[in-house]
């Protein structure tokens, strides 16, 4: 049984005051701590090609323009245990390039050491998805 490279190589997260964010190849990322007992009717999320805006219990979580676009249709969102919110955005371009250095446009930037290990990350995912015999 095969396993995942985020699995195996593990994730490079960048810590904020509601949660964490990382990112793959093909998406990113978004945990956020909720206050425990929040109920999904509660939360609302909005996935746009270059927008997301997150609302749990009437209070703004994330608003704003993304770094980069997403497939907003693929974009999905769960929680789990009542108290951990999590988004999953499919990059609109995924690829090695594409390391995204925020997650929205001038907010929750990565600092250039951490951005250096994500883009290494990547390239390593993208390398073994292109070169690594599945056999």
């Amino acid at each position: 049984m095969s396993t995942s490279f985020a699995e195996k190589s593990g994730y490079i997260p960048c810590n904020t005051e509601w949660g964490m964010w990382y990112q793959t190849l093909e998406e990113v990322m978004v945990e956020i701590n909720v206050e425990p007992g929040t109920k999904p009717k509660e939360i609302s999320v909005v996935f746009k090609p270059k927008h997301v805006t997150c609302v749990v219990r009437g209070k703004d979580i994330i608003k704003g323009e993304l770094f980069a676009t997403v497939h907003s249709d693929e974009c999905i969102w769960d929680l789990e245990d009542r108290k951990l919110l999590r988004l999953t955005l499919t990059k609109g371009n995924p690829s090695a390039g594409n390391c995204w250095q925020s997650l929205l446009k001038g907010q929750y930037l990565v600092d250039p050491m951490k951005f250096d290990q994500m883009e290494k990350k990547l390239t390593l995912e993208r390398f073994q998805s292109e070169y690594v015999d599945p056999f």
